[in-house]
């Protein structure tokens, strides 16, 4: 079938997007899902920072590629052997397919799928191949998914289906800002109740792990960030205290504010800079989670002495450690119930002929969630 899509013809591609297009709506054949895959309808895609290191060169990837990983829709149909899903059905989309049967899929961890993350990185389905094409040449998949298009054929692995009746660009949200940020929160830093929290980088997923963090009890939840809007939005998601990462003194301020440091830093803004100042403000015994993707080139300097001798922990954090499954349905529920107000990351919405408009509004940071609506 023939579909309306946003093609990534080249990378890397300078800002501004509104002028440079990085992303051209083009027709692409799109083929009918093979054994295990599924056709989605796609309702809502939202625009995350992960895309946009595609478009910047930062995480590179092969083109041409239907970028889009953060998505809900709808099941229009299924290739053979998909006996739970059927015509109608909801689906948010997930970033990282699980085969089930490798080492980290056998221990409970998804998201380490490896199977899955090779198929990621050379723009297939885990199942082997590529279903979108233009001029009878192959069109990549990005991560499984590629979202931003009218259809798409994904891999039953990277489906989750929900029975909620949520707007549909609310519940794109929880297939990457809210899984990753809530999920980093609570599966990987493990807050419990009391507990002192500070949130470095206040995008989708920062505040996403700010409402994570409040939902899990934290006594005490500091947000960091350059922004001030984006700051006085996360006092109202629950940050107790509030911080600009720009000033000199911000470390020495926060570890006084703390009496020495935070039980728990959480690096968001995919910085290398920004993950030095979580682990800065990360208290003696402490742990400091990060689930932001730097520059892959970069690298980030600690003293073995100080790791020793103050027991630190350093913890990498993807997708959330989340077994999507089994906590999409989770957030959903703690959203219904008001504990995770999602619907506050959404800050614009348009249809497919904005996206490089609303790329260049979340490169300014203008945004926190831009969604395309299908």
């Amino acid at each position: 079938m023939k579909i309306r899509a946003a093609v990534l013809n080249a990378s890397p591609v300078a800002a501004p997007y509104a002028l440079s297009k990085p992303m051209s709506i083009d027709e692409v054949e799109l083929a009918p899902p093979g054994p295990g895959e599924v056709l989605v309808r796609v309702r809502a895609a939202g625009l995350c920072h992960s895309d946009l290191s595609v478009i910047d060169g930062n995480r590179p990837r092969p083109v041409p590629m239907v970028l889009g990983h953060e998505a809900a829709g709808e099941v229009v149909g299924t290739g053979p052997g998909v006996q739970d899903l059927k015509q109608g059905d909801r689906v948010i989309m997930v970033f990282v397919p699980s085969c089930g049967h490798c080492s980290p899929c056998s221990e409970g961890r998804p998201a380490l799928c490896e199977p899955g993350n090779a198929a990621n990185g050379i723009g297939e389905l885990i199942g082997g191949g590529r279903r979108l094409s233009a001029g009878g040449k192959p069109v990549h998949h990005h991560v499984g998914v590629s979202a931003f298009a009218e259809y798409a054929v994904i891999s039953r692995h990277s489906l989750v289906k929900i029975e909620a009746d949520i707007p549909h660009e609310i519940a794109a949200l929880f297939g990457c800002a809210v899984l990753t940020g809530v999920g980093a929160a609570v599966n990987t830093a493990k807050i419990r109740a009391g507990e002192t929290v500070a949130v470095v980088g206040l995008g989708g997923v920062g505040l996403s792990a700010l409402m994570g963090a409040a939902a899990c009890g934290a006594s005490r939840v500091i947000a960091v960030d350059l922004a001030q809007d984006k700051l006085a939005i996360a006092r109202e998601l629950g940050a107790t205290d509030t911080f600009n990462a720009g000033d000199p003194g911000v470390v020495e301020a926060i570890r006084a504010a703390t009496k020495g440091g935070v039980d728990h830093g959480l690096e968001m803004a995919g910085s290398v800079k920004a993950l030095d100042l979580a682990y800065q403000i990360t208290r003696r015994g402490g742990t400091t989670t990060t689930a932001g993707l730097a520059n892959p080139a970069h690298t980030l300097s600690l003293s073995p002495v100080r790791l020793v001798g103050e027991e630190r922990t350093l913890k990498g954090s993807y997708v959330g450690s989340c077994i999507p499954v089994r906590d999409i349905p989770r957030f959903i529920e703690l959203y219904l119930r008001g504990k995770l107000p999602v619907d506050k990351l959404l800050t614009s919405t348009s249809g497919l002929d904005g996206i490089n408009e609303g790329f260049d509004a979340l490169n300014e940071g203008r945004t926190i969630r831009h969604v395309i609506r299908m």
